[in-house]
């Protein structure tokens, strides 16, 4: 049985603000099962912003575990990322899930994935899902030629590109800014 799955997610740091978005497509093989999904989540009142690209079941598990990790590690993002990545590495049912995610907090951004990788990203972007070199591509030309434009501009832009040409990702999208 094919698992439903969701698409591109960027999150920019800019000029001082953190903007995490992503699009709401999701797609059930070569279908689309849903076209408003939200993959952003505000965790901490806002403080800490996640997405996440994958399996929806599997991206759920994660953030409860994130959750968890945050609470365990007196809210340390960077922290509760590297415990994560660690049980979720080697928990014989964490190994299986297929997804990855984006945490973001005032400062920093990282990706999370299931090989055991927290990856600070370069340029201050961070992409990931069907659509992600895409939208890196546009963040990082928006970051390089067009520095006016606010975090949130260049996030929403990086997806409509990404959504332009990426038949897994579409222009509905759900914007957050992480609150410093």
């Amino acid at each position: 049985m094919e698992k439903l799955k969701s698409t591109t997610v960027v999150a920019i740091k800019h000029n001082g603000e953190v903007v995490i978005g992503a699009d709401g497509q999701a797609t059930l093989g070569n279908t689309v099962a849903k076209s408003t999904v939200n993959k952003i989540r505000k965790l901490q009142g806002g403080k800490i912003v996640t997405g996440f690209a994958g399996s929806t079941a599997d991206a759920f598990t994660l953030l409860e575990k994130f959750e968890e990790k945050l609470g365990a590690f007196g809210n340390n993002m960077k922290r509760a990322a590297v415990e994560l990545a660690k049980e979720w590495r080697t928990d014989r049912m964490l190994s299986k899930l297929e997804a990855m995610m984006i945490v973001a907090d005032s400062q920093d951004i990282l990706i999370i994935s299931g090989t055991g990788d927290v990856i600070e990203p370069d340029m201050e972007i961070a992409t990931i899902g069907s659509g992600s070199m895409y939208a890196q591509s546009a963040a990082r030309a928006l970051k390089k030629f067009a520095p006016q434009l606010t975090a949130e501009e260049m996030v929403r832009e990086s997806l409509g590109i990404a959504a332009d040409v990426c038949i897994y990702t579409n222009h509905n999208l759900v914007v957050e800014k992480v609150n410093g």
